[in-house]
């Protein structure tokens, strides 16, 4: 089946009761002609590095992303050595997908926040060292190291790419990253707009703005699920959406923040133990259905296969190189997925690479 390059997929999509779950959703997501499979890191039980290398594993064509980890959780070394054994590991297929991240978490685990200039230090070192040169006295605002090296391994160039969200992260996806990664939920006008962001950033530092690679994430529900998943996927993540960052989606998509303050105030919110999406009720959730307006729930995919597929097309319109069927497992996607292969044009894609970041 010829892969369609363009489309991906979040392995272990939600919160699975087992990481082997994946096992049948990659090859799946093979059989199906998806092109890449995209790991989101939880530190539980999708620690990035082992589910990457479990994807890699059990699969043999599909493109293999991070999106995202964090480059502080780990030493530059470190982080090197899974991207040069993912890249050996999957023939290629890797892409080394970084973010901001979470302020508070970070705190909590005693990290200081991650900034701009830490990012954009981390992937010219990186890049060093995947290159082969012995990096010495490093002092820069990723960190300070003495001597940083790979031995034993052949040069190579492995794609990085970021998650970005607000104005300063797309613009530094642009200028010094493979490929972006958008966030769920991003309206038309939100959406149009960080990409023009994205590919002037890259103009101005003197790239080809077609050679990064920018993906949507972008939310896909269809009605041939139950009324209870739907219900999770759309009012409970975007519930968590707003529990995490609530300030910076509104800002972002120039949404009315006292509906983002009526939402807080909500005593079941306010008291709420935990992200929504993973804990809340069938009952919870129909609860705070009516705290969301439905026009922040519109940015995604939904309804019939044909009305699912529509979607997905609009958002290559408003400028994306890459859709990704975010918050549902291959089998639930299949039968948008058999409607977009059926209805997809020839060639139009067939310049993109499996590797999410090329």
């Amino acid at each position: 089946m010829q892969p369609m390059n363009e489309l991906g997929f979040y392995t272990l999509a939600g919160a699975p009761e087992t990481p082997r779950e994946l096992i049948d959703e990659v090859r799946a997501a093979e059989t199906m002609g998806l092109g890449s499979a995209f790991v989101s890191e939880r530190l539980n039980v999708k620690e990035a590095a082992t589910i990457c290398g479990a994807v890699a594993a059990v699969s043999d064509r599909i493109g293999i992303g991070t999106a995202a980890t964090n480059h502080h959780t780990r030493h530059p070394m470190v982080t090197a050595a899974h991207a040069m054994t993912m890249h050996a590991l999957s023939g290629g297929r890797f892409t080394l997908g970084l973010g901001r991240g979470i302020d508070r978490a970070s705190r909590a685990y005693g990290l200081p926040p991650i900034t701009t200039a830490q990012m954009e230090d981390t992937v010219g070192l990186l890049r060093r060292l995947w290159h082969g040169e012995v990096v010495l006295g490093h002092d820069g605002p990723a960190g300070s190291w003495p001597a940083l090296a790979m031995r034993g391994v052949e040069p190579a160039d492995i794609p990085i790419s970021l998650v970005a969200f607000g104005p300063r992260s797309l613009a530094l996806g642009g200028r010094c990253f493979d490929a972006v990664v958008l966030h769920t939920f991003f309206t038309d006008e939100t959406t149009a707009r960080v990409v023009r962001t994205v590919k002037d950033a890259a103009e101005r530092a003197g790239r080809d703005p077609a050679s990064v690679r920018v993906w949507s994430c972008f939310a896909t529900i269809g009605d041939h699920l139950p009324e209870p998943i739907r219900l999770k996927k759309t009012v409970g993540r975007m519930a968590t959406y707003l529990q995490a960052y609530g300030d910076l989606m509104v800002r972002t998509n120039d949404w009315d923040p006292a509906v983002l303050e009526r939402f807080r105030a909500d005593p079941l919110v306010a008291t709420f133990p935990g992200a929504i999406d993973q804990l809340a009720t069938t009952e919870q959730l129909e609860r705070l259905a009516p705290l969301i307006p439905d026009d922040w729930l519109a940015p995604a995919a939904t309804g019939s296969p044909e009305q699912c597929v529509a979607a997905v097309r609009g958002q290559f319109d408003l400028g994306c190189d890459g859709v990704i069927l975010h918050g549902a497992s291959p089998d639930q996607l299949a039968p948008i997925v058999e409607e977009y292969r059926r209805t997809r044009a020839a060639g139009v894609f067939d310049h993109l690479a499996a590797n999410p970041g090329r």
